[in-house]
């Protein structure tokens, strides 16, 4: 019968602790652990299929939704990064969750347009799929050292109402992911292998530059700009 260690970084403790695996998720593994060795260990799930998003860890390095992970042989388990830990895999996503205010991430006020056509479903389909996993922000190496930054699923989800025709209000949005947002990200990538929805959060951030600058927002990293509006261009 398969088993499989499973170690947990809690603080600056290891846990390791032995399970049978034969087909198990990595949060089968959890909940077996916690009935019946360690009722302390501490986590979060939801949906258990791979929706809510709520069960999010680092699993030998990467981030990964324990209910969808099936590790063998053995795994290193560690909390989120880049989020406060409230106690062992569990965290704070307040803080994260809250940048999608700060991007103004919401769909109001609405444009008076003609009914959405199938291609117009299909432009931001895949950016409604993020379930706010944290996944993303985990792997971010800019949010690690700059709190300010709106992070990845908030710029995601900007770009999902600013591609949206029925958003009446597309310049202000954009000009809420000016300062801490689109220009801070490096476009590294790391936040695209991780996310399970399979969105490209680099990619969308490349398309609210895009669009920003056709709105005459200018990069403020760049010399002799200084980051300013140049307000919306003539054609």
């Amino acid at each position: 019968m398969a088993e499989t260690t499973v170690t947990i970084l809690r603080g600056d403790e290891k846990a390791v602790y032995t399970v049978v695996s034969e087909g198990a998720t990595l949060l089968e593994m959890l909940e077996t652990i916690k009935t019946t060795q360690d009722p302390t260990l501490t986590f979060t799930s939801g949906c258990r299929s791979g929706v809510c998003g709520s069960c999010a860890v680092r699993a030998d390095g990467t981030e990964v939704l324990a209910c969808a992970c099936k590790p063998e042989g053995a795994v290193v388990v560690e909390p989120l990064r880049n989020v406060p830990v409230l106690r062992d895999l569990a965290v704070d996503m307040e803080g994260a969750l809250a940048r999608n205010v700060q991007v103004e991430a919401w769909n109001e006020p609405l444009s008076e347009t003609p009914a959405l056509t199938i291609e117009d479903e299909r432009a931001n389909a895949l950016q409604s799929d993020c379930i706010l996993c944290g996944a993303c922000y985990s792997a971010c190496p800019v949010y690690a050292y700059d709190e300010g930054f709106a992070g990845p699923f908030a710029l995601t989800r900007s770009w999902r109402y600013v591609s949206d025709k029925r958003t009446a209000n597309v310049r202000e949005k954009l000009e809420a992911v000016q300062t801490e947002g689109i220009w801070n990200c490096t476009l590294c990538n790391e936040c695209v292998p991780v996310c399970p929805q399979g969105i490209a959060p680099k990619q969308d951030i490349v398309m609210l530059r895009t669009r920003s600058g056709t709105e005459g927002f200018a990069d403020p990293n760049l010399g002799g700009f200084g980051g300013l509006d140049f307000g919306a261009p003539s054609f």
